[in-house]
């Protein structure tokens, strides 16, 4: 009776009802990133925790870190300058009544996102071969073109096969997200723009763009988040170790020196600044499109 009591409270109710997220918070999340943050004060080996103070995160200057970091930022700005605009055209056309076959078309552009990145992995890591007989490879010759080995060649090309493979994989629900905004745009709007003589660009840049507003910087912040945290995507190319760490990303050499070679005190210290670093880009990016602003009036 008392829980029924508890319930039915129109004050209690509410927190009993967020009380679930807040358990699941606080010992998957906080707990998780309270102890990696203790932990990597710490050195281990064998039976043996050494407390070394933050001569972890002065390992951080090493050249392996700064490359790692240099290519997550790289990425994280190739998907979102990449996938978005397409993503965002394939869902004007797509909003649009003369475009036949829109159905087909969007299970075709969704489907992608249902196949597992190894396999996908696997699968454009044949498209990139180095060999002659490789895909890209073979349609190059065939245009008189040099071949390249595009997986080990330079930074720019192990860029373009992982972007590559993000933009493929995820343009389906990117898609999706933004066909349900511009289907809540207000028709009535964009009718009254229309008779008042805008242009279809004016339309999209003072009409549609500020009503999709929210869908588009939730959009930018999981792309944030999932590029500083990739990891699979370079993983099913170079495994852990690339040529002069072009493929290198935050979490394979937090991989590399936390379970390959056993240096989990280092691995920490990766992972919390990952965390730093993933959330100060997010909160900037929400500050720049005026999330933490006030409504005046």
């Amino acid at each position: 009776m008392k829980l029924k009591k508890l319930l039915y409270n129109q004050k209690a109710a509410p927190y009993v009802m967020i009380f679930p997220f807040i358990l699941v918070f606080l010992v998957f999340f906080l707990y998780s990133i309270v102890y990696s943050f203790l932990m990597s004060f710490y050195k281990f080996q064998p039976g043996v925790q050494e407390f070394i103070g933050i001569k972890n995160y002065q390992r951080l200057s090493d050249g392996h870190f700064l490359n790692a970091i240099w290519n997550n930022t790289r990425y994280v700005f190739w998907a979102i300058v990449i996938l978005v605009p397409i993503s965002l055209l394939i869902a004007l056309m797509l909003n649009t009544k003369m475009m036949p076959g829109k159905k087909l078309f969007r299970a075709c552009v969704f489907v992608p996102s249902l196949t597992s990145v190894i396999v996908a992995g696997i699968v454009f890591r044949m498209f990139f071969s180095g060999l002659d007989t490789g895909f890209i490879n073979s349609i190059l010759l065939r245009f008189g073109m040099e071949p390249h080995d595009w997986l080990r060649e330079n930074q720019h090309t192990a860029m373009l096969a992982m972007v590559s493979l993000t933009v493929w994989r995820w343009i389906g629900p990117t898609m999706l997200y933004f066909l349900a905004a511009l289907q809540n745009v207000s028709p009535e709007l964009l009718e009254a723009a229309e008779i008042d003589g805008a242009s279809s660009l004016k339309k999209f840049f003072y009409i549609t763009v500020p009503q999709i507003k929210p869908i588009l910087i939730y959009v930018i912040t999981i792309q944030i988040y999932g590029g500083f945290s990739m990891f699979t995507e370079s993983f099913v190319y170079w495994n852990t170790t690339s040529p002069n760490d072009i493929g290198l990303t935050m979490v394979v050499l937090l991989y590399q020196k936390g379970f390959v070679e056993a240096d989990m005190g280092y691995s920490y210290a990766i992972g919390v600044v990952l965390l730093v670093i993933i959330f100060t880009a997010s909160f900037l990016q929400l500050r720049s499109f005026g999330m933490f602003r006030r409504d005046e009036g």
